[in-house]
């Protein structure tokens, strides 16, 4: 007896449909599901987002670029200026070595307030390196890009994620933040950054996010808060939404003592 082959293809194996306008729905699910799914088994609490721009460098790598220059003739003052930047990349990851220390001391049986980032280079990679060097699991939600985005090997490999919507992975950002480090950064820095601020402004969090602006000189010159309240389009009292520094000490001491007194003793996700 011939046993039949049906050419009948399950709704939920049919790539074309799925990949379709219509299977769009389904997409966006998956992007909350997975890694809903991926956070639960890990036993993941919450994090310590760190936002900041993918181009920049590494001390060393910026310093053997200058080095480069002045011996080839390259472009010596642009140079400087990498190296100049590359003070924010080695910040963030002893920022984030040190948080990690600190969340590894915590008497708690999930695992809390690990380091998060975008997943690209740059800041992102300091601090996924710094967790890593801490020998603390971090996460990497990382997204589909034409340029500039690739993954950084630091991250915990079951704590990588690749994202389509954008939109998405700033939900995953938010939901799990309890605090949140802004490095200097470009349109991606600021568009991550201001929707935290909205959400927290308009109280559309259930949760106190601690917010760290690193880089005095940075923010005061790209983003003039004080214009912003003398133009009355926000209050005064919105700029105790974040903190700014140039230290790793402060930076430190101010999310741990915030997260001591509104998170340490509330575990678990949510906005």
């Amino acid at each position: 007896m011939t046993e039949k082959t049906s050419s009948l293809v399950k709704a939920y194996r049919n790539d074309e449909f799925l990949s379709g306008r219509d299977g769009r729905p389904i997409r966006i699910l998956a992007e909350y599901l997975e890694p809903a799914a991926r956070f639960e088994d890990q036993n993941v609490s919450d994090t310590i987002v760190f936002f900041g721009s993918a181009r920049l460098l590494a001390q060393d790598e910026a310093q053997a670029a200058l080095d480069k220059a002045k011996k080839e003739g390259g472009d010596v003052e642009s140079a400087e200026q990498w190296l100049d930047m590359s003070r924010y990349y080695e910040s963030s990851r002893e920022l984030a070595e040190r948080l990690t220390h600190w969340s590894k001391e915590l008497e708690d049986h999930r695992r809390r307030f690990l380091i998060c980032t975008g997943g690209g280079p740059g800041i992102m990679e300091a601090a996924n390196r710094g967790a890593s060097e801490a020998k603390g699991l971090n996460m990497g939600l990382n997204i589909s890009l034409p340029f500039e985005q690739h993954e950084n090997p630091y991250i915990t490999h079951q704590l990588l994620f690749e994202f389509h919507y954008f939109f998405m992975r700033k939900f995953w950002f938010v939901y799990l933040a309890k605090a949140v480090v802004a490095f200097p950064g470009g349109f991606g820095t600021f568009d991550e950054l201001f929707e935290i601020l909205t959400l927290a402004q308009t109280n559309k969090l259930n949760k106190r996010i601690p917010i760290v602006l690193f880089g005095k000189e940075f923010w005061d010159e790209v983003v003039d808060f004080e214009a912003l309240v003398r133009h009355k389009v926000i209050d005064r009292a919105d700029l105790d939404l974040f903190f700014k520094t140039d230290s790793v000490d402060e930076a430190f001491d101010y999310i741990t003592s915030e997260l001591h007194e509104h998170a340490v003793e509330r575990p678990g996700w949510g906005l």
